[in-house]
């Protein structure tokens, strides 16, 4: 995969170095590019300036970024704009860019964009319903949320198809050595050996935690009919 950067800030972005992206980078599954877009800005490195019919802030000027993007060499890209007035980022999301071979993220600053640099982009997306500074911290989380789920990134395929929003549920408790510390054992269940019963358990744990939890992502949740009896019985014992 190939992500090239839009920002004021490139230096932001030094934790894209290390932990499972940096690994990414380092076996070759991932290339990352930085642009500063304040070095195409023609009007004395100014990338920002007053929105016309008067208001509050600064906007960002379309020609600093119009010009980063077009000297940035590309085929086919997903174009990203963070912007809070976007779609809101999921793990469904995720794995839908995981898929993409060239992603490119536009960063802002300031009070918003100058429209025309939308016609530029593919997506409008939002971390959630509140502001940030800018859009460097809300890219590093969508790049990381996305690159570990790039086939080959991590070991596993399962060490993500078992995290919690990918299967729809909230991933189930899970224990390691030791057996018992201050008190607090691990379900025998765990200990057994009998991958059937722990896989059951392993399910029950993940619909009662989603029910407790994020009730709302049960709600247009396509139930198998062993998941469905498991949370009549949990809904029954919370009675």
């Amino acid at each position: 995969m190939k992500i090239d950067i839009l920002t004021l800030f490139p230096e932001m972005f030094s934790p894209l170095e290390h932990s499972i992206v940096g690994k990414a980078r380092e076996k070759g599954l991932l290339e990352i590019n930085y642009h500063n877009f304040r070095e195409n800005a023609e009007k004395a490195r100014h990338v920002d300036d007053e929105p016309y019919g008067g208001g509050q802030g600064m906007l960002l000027r379309a020609q600093p970024i119009f010009d980063a993007f077009d000297a940035i060499e590309k085929k086919n890209p997903r174009v990203i704009l963070l912007d809070p007035a976007g779609r809101t980022f999921d793990q469904p999301y995720a794995e839908e860019l995981a898929q993409e071979e060239e992603l490119i993220f536009i960063c802002g600053h300031y009070e918003g964009y100058d429209e025309r640099i939308k016609t530029l982009v593919t997506d409008e997306i939002s971390l959630g319903d509140y502001v940030l500074t800018g859009g460097e911290l809300a890219a590093m989380t969508m790049i990381d949320a996305t690159v570990r789920l790039i086939p080959e990134v991590i070991g596993k395929e399962s060490s993500h198809q078992d995290d919690s929003f990918s299967s729809g549920l909230l991933e189930y408790p899970q224990y390691t050595r030791p057996y018992e510390y201050r008190g607090m054992t691990v379900p025998d269940v765990l200990m057994s050996g009998h991958h059937e019963n722990i896989r059951q358990w392993r399910l029950y744990q993940s619909l009662k935690k989603t029910l407790e939890r994020r009730p709302d992502l049960l709600e247009h949740y396509d139930f198998t009919p062993e998941e469905a009896k498991m949370i009549e019985q949990i809904k029954q014992e919370e009675e």
